[in-house]
């Protein structure tokens, strides 16, 4: 800060450093909502049908069938 109005030597101002906001996915985990190992919450969901089956930890949706038609479930 050479100076004294905290731009720095380079010219950038206070704030510009990482940590300062939120981006996008703010609040939904390290990952995502939808993404395999998004946490132990939520409901698989069929691509084909809708139906939904909630959630069991350890268990991705991807490897559930549909109870209806059978196609691979995924995360909602």
């Amino acid at each position: 800060m050479p100076r004294g109005d905290g731009t720095g030597p380079y010219g950038q101002g206070p704030g510009t450093g990482r940590g300062m906001g939120r981006g996008a996915g703010a609040g939904r985990g390290r990952m995502g909502g939808d993404r395999p190992g998004a946490g132990p919450s939520g409901n698989c969901v069929c691509p084909s049908c809708g139906t939904k089956v909630s959630h069991g930890i350890g268990v991705p949706c991807y490897n559930l069938e549909c109870p209806k038609c059978g196609a691979k479930m995924t995360r909602e």
